[in-house]
Order: structure tokens, then C-alpha cells, then sequence
């Protein structure tokens, strides 16, 4: 009986000594416990190059890429809106249908390498999906159109591409279309076009949340009247951070945040684009890295990695970027902002290189006094609540 009185004492002993330690054992890093997605992923550009994976790590000193599906993890990227981004060419119907079958393909190439991928990522239409995919520890992939030049002269195009899975989309890219001036075009149409607001029309009856980054200022605040749901900038920085037309004045952040929308921090335009001829060439080549060999893309890497010594594209760093984040929350309220960085669309910014580094966000958020529930809505609450609100 004594020998098993000590042998119970011991196991109790044992177990409370587990318990302990099993209560005292360190708690997930506040960034890795939230979900967290980002508005405009520049990506799918990568998804056609030959002898590259979405699947495999790649680092930045010999490859562009700022996303892959091990960086996701790393920088606990739950997902977001991979982009069908079209360049504006020709107002014509030979421009319109090279673009329309551009943009086709684009989300088909889309769709093949989240199917490929399927064990790690998968598809998302609405709200619920990204919980349930979330909860089945996969990565989550919407999609979205930038530019909406493809469609033509015929907004019912739209509903082919809510079809195909689109559940965000602007007007407007670079440059002034048929739908919008574009905030670096010309003022042709003082805002919309008569187009244009068809075309918002049409947004609000498919449910596709409207994107007014890179919509003039008068473009925005004709989108901003005309929606009959709160609307998004899914890339765009403060123009108190720099006077860039791109930017969004602290004035329209207010009246986008009274509305019920949402502006998502970008990297880009915290100072003027260094855009000198020899990275002007680089970038033409970059847009269309797809169609270059893998020894022709390694020697592209190679001469934007040289330029960035001598020419860096932004002069700006992480420190300027969370000084701006921090403006935009206390103009616009935790509800109303979000981020997408435009990560492989020209985004990121010395200590803020790629995906990696966005616990980095959230931990200046945490010191900046802002709740875990509040920061949580900025890294994709404030998304998922605008989507939710699309009546389509």
C-alpha cells in the first residue's frame, strides 16, 4: 500500500508538474493567430514562367517575386485577391478584344494554378469561404480585375468574369479608358463616363465590390456617389504622406470611411516613382516576364537587382510606411482601413522587402496601443465586411 500511495502521489505529482508547463507555455505570436489578407496581389503575372512554382520558396537576391506559398506562411499571408491585370492599349474594338482575350486567359491561368496548388490554397467567392477554407488550414485566393479596359463598350461582360469568380474590380488603370479618367490620365470625361456609371450599375447588381485605386479624384467621388454599397481602394497610399494625384487626400478618406468603405495601404507613391529609362526597360520586360526563358529572366533579376544599388525605385522605408499607416487609421478609424501593398505590382520598401515582414506590421500596430480586435479588422475584417455588404 505505501509503495502505492508514493507511485499515486507521484503520478500527481507528475501531472500537475505537466499542467504547469502546459499553462505556461508561450502563446502564438499575435500575428499568426488572426487571418490576414491583402487586397492586391500582382502575382498571377508569375504564374506563367517556365521553371517556376508558385509551390516553391523563392528569395528575393535571385528572384523578383515577393509572394510565394511559402512566404505566405512565413509571413502568415492568409490569402487575398490575386489580380487580372490588363494593360491599357487601343479605345478600339481590335484593343478591346485583344484585351478581353488577354484578360480570359488570365483568370483561367489563375484558377489552373490554385486547382494545381489545391492541397495548400483554394478558391473563394464569399465570406464564408474564406472562414471555412481558413479553418481547413488552407490559403485563400479571391480574385479581382484591374483595369476594367477589357470589358469594351459592353458592361454585361461583367457578369462572365463574376462567373469566372470576380469579386472586386476597378474602372480605371494608368491611363484614361472608355469608363474613367484615371488619377495619372487625362481629364477626359470630368470623372465617369455616361459608360462608366453603367458600369457601376452594373457592380452593384452582380455584387462585385467596386475599386476606385487609380480613379481620379473625380472618378472616385462620382463611384463613391453612385454605389449603392460601400466601396474600396484596394492599393493606394496617403497623398499628406506624399502630393502624388495617385494618393488619396485625407478629406475623401473621411467621406470613404462615412460611407462604410475601406482604403487599403499600399507601399507605392510614398515618393515619387525613380522610373529612369533603364528601369522604364526593366519594367516593360517584367510585365511580361511569362514569355522570357528562365537564363532571360535570371539576367532581368540580375540588372533590377544592380539598378536598385545606384537607383532604387522609392525613397521611402518601413519606417515612413507604419508613420503613414498610423496617419490613415487616425483619419479614417480602425473600421475602414485595410492593406494591399502591391506585392509583384511595384510595392515594397526597404524593411518591408516582401510578405515576410508583415508581423512586423502588426506588431507596431500592438505598440501603437491598438486592441487585437481592432488590428484583426484592418488585416481583413474591414475586407471580408465590404464584401459581405454587396447586395448582388
Amino acid at each position: 500500500m505505501k509503495h502505492l500511495a508514493i507511485l499515486l502521489a507521484a503520478t500527481a505529482l507528475s501531472a500537475c508538474s505537466t499542467g504547469e508547463q502546459a499553462a505556461k507555455a508561450p502563446e502564438a505570436p499575435l500575428h499568426s493567430r488572426m487571418l490576414v489578407l491583402d487586397t492586391h496581389l500582382d502575382t498571377p503575372l508569375h504564374f506563367e514562367r517556365q521553371g517556376w512554382s508558385f509551390a516553391d520558396r523563392h528569395g528575393l537576391i535571385d528572384d523578383m517575386v515577393q509572394l510565394d506559398i511559402p512566404r505566405m506562411k512565413d509571413g502568415n499571408l492568409d490569402g487575398g485577391f490575386f489580380v487580372i491585370y490588363t494593360e491599357q492599349g487601343a479605345l478600339d474594338a481590335k484593343g478591346y478584344a485583344d484585351a478581353l482575350a488577354f484578360a480570359r486567359a488570365r483568370s483561367d491561368l489563375i484558377d489552373a494554378t490554385i486547382t494545381k496548388h489545391g492541397d495548400a490554397i483554394g478558391a473563394a467567392r464569399t465570406v464564408a469561404d474564406a472562414r471555412t477554407l481558413s479553418k481547413a488550414g488552407k490559403l485563400i485566393a479571391y480574385k479581382s480585375m484591374e483595369n476594367s479596359y477589357p470589358l469594351g463598350e459592353d458592361v454585361t461582360l461583367l457578369a462572365e468574369f463574376h462567373q469566372k469568380g470576380v469579386r472586386m474590380a476597378g474602372p480605371v488603370h494608368s491611363k484614361t479608358n472608355q469608363f474613367a479618367d484615371s488619377a495619372t490620365g487625362e481629364a477626359r470625361w470630368k470623372g465617369l463616363s455616361p459608360l462608366g456609371k453603367q458600369w457601376v450599375a452594373e457592380m452593384n447588381r452582380l455584387g462585385i465590390v467596386i475599386d476606385a485605386s487609380h480613379a481620379s479624384d473625380a472618378a472616385f467621388d462620382q463611384l463613391l456617389a453612385l454605389s449603392k454599397y460601400p466601396i474600396i481602394l484596394s492599393h493606394s497610399s496617403l497623398r499628406s504622406a506624399n502630393d502624388h494625384p495617385r494618393n488619396l487626400d485625407e478629406g475623401r478618406l473621411k467621406a470613404l470611411a462615412a460611407k462604410g468603405g475601406a482604403m487599403c495601404i499600399s507601399t507605392i507613391f510614398m515618393s515619387d516613382m525613380n522610373m529612369t529609362p533603364a528601369r522604364g526597360e526593366l519594367f516593360g520586360q517584367y510585365e511580361r516576364i511569362g514569355t522570357l526563358s528562365p537564363a532571360q529572366q535570371a539576367e532581368l533579376n540580375r540588372k533590377w537587382r544592380e539598378l536598385d544599388k545606384t537607383e532604387p525605385l522609392w525613397a521611402a522605408d518601413f519606417e515612413q510606411y507604419m508613420a503613414m499607416v498610423l496617419r490613415a487609421i487616425e483619419v479614417g478609424g480602425v473600421d475602414h482601413i485595410c492593406f494591399g501593398a502591391d506585392w509583384d505590382g511595384g510595392g515594397g520598401l526597404a524593411g518591408i522587402e516582401d510578405i515576410s515582414a508583415l508581423p512586423k506590421v502588426t506588431e507596431r500596430l500592438k505598440s501603437a496601443g491598438y486592441s487585437d480586435a481592432d488590428i484583426e479588422k484592418m488585416w481583413s475584417g474591414n475586407i471580408l465586411r465590404v464584401l459581405a455588404a454587396q447586395r448582388g
